[in-house]
């Protein structure tokens, strides 16, 4: 048994329950709900945090997980007005936003030609241009340039209104965006899935039990995707245990989840600034309880452009064991609402130093977690290999 969890069972001062807790994680018994919410309510950051890095370290070692990627956002004009949104513009102040064409897509794409990167990333806002042709035109498009690059595509929020106004099934939609190149589908669009919560900060969206139905759907098509929660805004803790016993239900199902990647709100310039942002403490606690529970889901990613890459560091502790990619400062979703990574990129040299920096073990990835290259054995600061210090340096922090 792992000595740091022997001696929280052996601990005589500690809560009966959440010693009771402490025991099934050390079995590798799957904890309840109720267990969950006692962790929020009662836990320590470092009671839950021993747990997870055992939880962490039984799947993965010190294995630390990152790919080299970009974002592709067609376009930051949107129909809908969630109250945490700071990315997106209404159609009535679109000229404060953009509209890329595929042609201006394929200039990003093609820029990357001569980049060892494995996968875009395309979400964006929601307009009627945006429709079910032009997603297969721009898939078809992108595959045919480049056959061997990850198509990581859309939310459930935006296949939504899609296969809507094309009067089209899910099934029938999603089978057609994956006979276009669709690879995988990103976690967002999940934000909080309790009614109660998700009609206040995304009315008008797709529900809970749609966003989880296009999701079976596609793994059921043999294809994987991500899962995301927004936390620390007006929810409370049990509507984020509900949140991930949905998405724990549906793993148990289809298997087809590969990451769980809980994101933080940030509140400048959305309709919500008035609320105060969690503290880093309780950005940790939350990603290590969200290892403890979802036992079915083999990843836990921190986005750093999110959280910044300091905290990002320190979560490799809290049970995470993906860093995400190197952006290469392709999106805009987090910092127009104040992260402190305005300008998000790392090239491929310092994300291998800040996982190092805490004694992980980094590992290239592609999108499905196969093994592209380990660099444990590598010295960031003087070896170049296979484009190792190639890709663009970080602008700014």
């Amino acid at each position: 048994m792992n000595q740091e969890i022997n001696v929280l069972l052996q601990d005589t001062t500690l809560d009966k329950e959440l010693k009771k807790i402490a025991k099934k994680v050390a079995d590798s018994e799957r904890i309840s709900d109720d267990d969950a919410l006692l962790l929020y309510q009662k836990a320590s950051l470092g009671f839950v945090g021993i747990l997870a890095n055992f939880v962490r370290e039984k799947k993965h070692g010190d294995k630390t997980y990152f790919n080299r990627n970009f974002h592709v956002e067609p376009t930051n004009v949107c129909v809908y007005t969630c109250t945490f949104c700071s990315y997106s513009r209404l159609i009535k102040k679109r000229s404060e936003g953009w509209e890329y064409n595929i042609e201006q897509i394929m200039d990003i794409v093609k820029s990357y030609d001569d980049k060892p990167v494995t996968e875009v990333h395309i979400v964006g806002g929601v307009l009627p241009q945006y429709d079910f042709k032009f997603y297969v035109d721009l898939f078809k498009t992108i595959k045919q340039h480049r056959p061997e690059l990850h198509i990581k595509g859309l939310t459930p929020v935006e296949y939504h209104y899609v296969f809507k106004k094309a009067k089209i099934s899910y099934e029938a939609g999603m089978k057609a965006m994956v006979e276009a190149g669709l690879d995988s589908m990103p976690g967002g669009g999940a934000e909080i899935f309790h009614p109660e919560i998700h009609d206040q900060i995304a009315k008008g969206k797709c529900t809970a039990d749609q966003w989880l139905e296009m999701h079976e759907i596609l793994h059921n098509l043999g294809k994987p995707s991500n899962a995301t929660m927004l936390y620390g805004h007006i929810e409370s803790y049990w509507h984020r245990v509900d949140h991930m016993a949905r998405l724990r239900s549906l793993q148990d199902k289809t298997t087809g989840f590969r990451t769980f990647i809980p994101l933080k709100f940030r509140n400048k310039n959305n309709q919500l600034s008035h609320l105060e942002e969690l503290s880093a403490v309780e950005d940790l606690k939350n990603y290590a309880i969200a290892r403890i529970y979802l036992d079915n889901f083999d990843h836990i990613k921190a986005y750093w452009p999110m959280i910044g890459r300091t905290t990002a560091q320190l979560s490799l502790a809290y049970g995470v064991n993906d860093m995400d990619g190197t952006i290469d400062d392709t999106t805009k979703i987090y910092s127009m609402a104040g992260s402190e990574e305005q300008n998000p990129s790392l090239n491929t040299q310092q994300l291998v130093s800040l996982i190092k920096a805490v004694n992980r073990h980094p590992i290239e990835r592609d999108t499905v977690y196969n093994v592209v290259q380990d660099f444990a054995l590598i010295d960031p600061e003087h070896q170049a290999l296979d484009g190792f210090l190639e890709l663009p340096v970080i602008n700014n922090n």
